[in-house]
């Protein structure tokens, strides 16, 4: 790359990323930021097939850098398919299916829910997992959810040890193959990375990889109390992994990708009981430290919104998929920026000028003082049209600049939040971020004849990735 191209793409990108940021802290950039989330889109404009990204995540990077050289948008997921075949074919996981092995060559990965009384945690072991959140999934989630590992009980194998070490070894090998993709698209496409940090609910994780979601509607009914205490158990752990991954700057927000905690999958009763006093103080502690949250809002949410306005104002990014985009902006708009709320079937199916006027009518209703992200509701996946994309881009480019020049965002008190009580305990023999505790573990290593602080920082060095391996194949694979 010239020195002139370096120069244009760094200026491109600092545009860019001062245009995303604004809005995101709900004020007016020099015209509205477009952000789409593109996974098996990318694939498809690429002329890539769904198991090509799936199978080799160099190809799925490709495939966004080609996208993002050629749509002038704000900022991209350098891989939004996300889930790598590889962690789960070393493992033989049982909750996937994979394109080009399981599904069709040109179908996204698809999420398969445990059958009834097959769940992955059994109704029965709630205490052990309340407990010992990490031990009970070294000893027993991850045995049970993939087939090459021996299940509890069952004497291991060399072909056990194997898979376990492969898929440690390929977890680290993606996660570290994100920065140079970052800087890629930095460098070579002016485009800033979109999100920064992951997180799902302590709810979510136990509807989605431990009981499913039937698992859980029966026991919401049968033990609530159980539930009640696993949520809280799940609650320093899922923080672990938000702060672990999040932006260390501060400018990209954490995403958390909310779907098995709304109407009407549960009550609004139950969201009151379990979903969101579990959120809730994530949110602050993620706030107070001075990362943003995007509510990526899987479904409908509209039932919940009062209970997030309780958030300091700027601490959360509320994304529409089913929702109202233009009741969500009159809702929530005065406390947080909205993105999204373009319905995928408008992209996929619609006409180009249907196309035009849903942006227009975005650049009137929601948009006219800032504080909003153009994207669709939802992952676009293969079937969205490239022609619409390119419709909706061109036409948010022209019509989407603001007739002032772009004004400050807001400034927050010192990411300051109110609530006394929003500690989250962590009453565990294993803290999060931990599997083996360097005061468990030193005993075995023998007597130090030397500086005990240069074993203790390399055996914690250590155990962090082994913990971020086990916790990310619940929130992230």
């Amino acid at each position: 790359m010239s020195t002139l191209q370096q120069t244009n793409s760094a200026a491109l990108y600092q545009q860019r990323m001062t245009r995303y940021t604004t809005a995101m802290a709900n004020g007016q950039p020099d015209q509205i930021p477009i952000r789409p989330l593109v996974a098996e889109f990318a694939a498809k404009y690429a002329g890539m097939t769904s198991q090509q990204v799936t199978q080799n995540y160099e190809l799925a990077f490709e495939a966004v850098r080609r996208c993002a050289a050629n749509f002038d948008w704000d900022a991209v997921v350098p891989n939004m398919v996300y889930v790598w075949g590889g962690v789960s074919q070393v493992l033989g996981s049982r909750y996937y299916a994979i394109p080009g092995v399981d599904i069709a060559p040109d179908t996204g990965f698809q999420y398969l829910e445990p059958t009834e009384g097959e769940e992955w945690m059994r109704a029965d072991e709630y205490d052990a997992m309340i407990a010992d959140p990490t031990g009970f999934l070294l000893n027993t989630w991850l045995p049970r959810t993939n087939r090459r590992l021996a299940p509890p009980g069952e004497a291991n194998t060399i072909d056990n040890n194997l898979a376990m070490l492969k898929a440690g070894m390929a977890v680290m090998q993606y996660f570290t193959a994100f920065g140079p993709a970052i800087a890629r698209l930095r460098d070579e496409c002016g485009m800033p990375s979109a999100l920064a940090g992951i997180l799902k609910s302590p709810f979510d994780i136990i509807a989605d990889k431990f009981r499913g979601y039937l698992g859980m509607t029966m026991d919401l009914y049968e033990q609530p109390e159980k539930v009640a205490k696993a949520v809280e158990a799940m609650m320093p752990h899922m923080l672990h992994v938000a702060m672990s991954t999040a932006d260390a700057n501060g400018q990209l927000p954490a995403s958390i990708w909310m779907h098995r905690g709304c109407v009407p999958f549960v009550t609004p009763e139950q969201y009151d009981r379990y979903y969101w006093p579990s959120l809730k103080p994530i949110i602050e502690e993620l706030w107070a430290a001075g990362h943003q949250t995007i509510f990526y809002a899987e479904g409908v949410w509209h039932h919940h919104w009062d209970s997030w306005l309780d958030l300091p104002a700027g601490s959360i990014i509320v994304h529409c998929d089913r929702d109202d985009v233009f009741a969500a902006k009159k809702k929530l708009g005065h406390k947080f920026a909205i993105s999204g709320g373009i319905p995928n079937t408008l992209l996929s199916f619609g006409k180009p000028d249907e196309v035009r006027a849903f942006c227009q009518r975005l650049i009137d209703e929601v948009a006219p003082d800032g504080g909003y992200i153009a994207d669709a509701g939802a992952i676009m996946q293969n079937d969205t049209s490239i022609e619409n994309i390119q419709v909706m881009t061109d036409y948010l480019r022209e019509h989407g600049v603001y007739s002032q020049a772009a004004s400050p965002a807001p400034t927050y008190p010192a990411h300051t939040i109110d609530t006394p009580d929003r500690h989250i305990h962590a009453a565990h023999d294993r803290p999060a971020g931990t599997v083996e505790p360097w005061a468990k573990a030193k005993g075995a290593l023998g007597e130090m004849t030397g500086d005990e602080s240069l074993v203790r920082d390399t055996w914690q060095n250590l155990d962090a990735w082994a913990s971020a391996f086990l916790w990310h194949m619940v929130v992230s694979f």
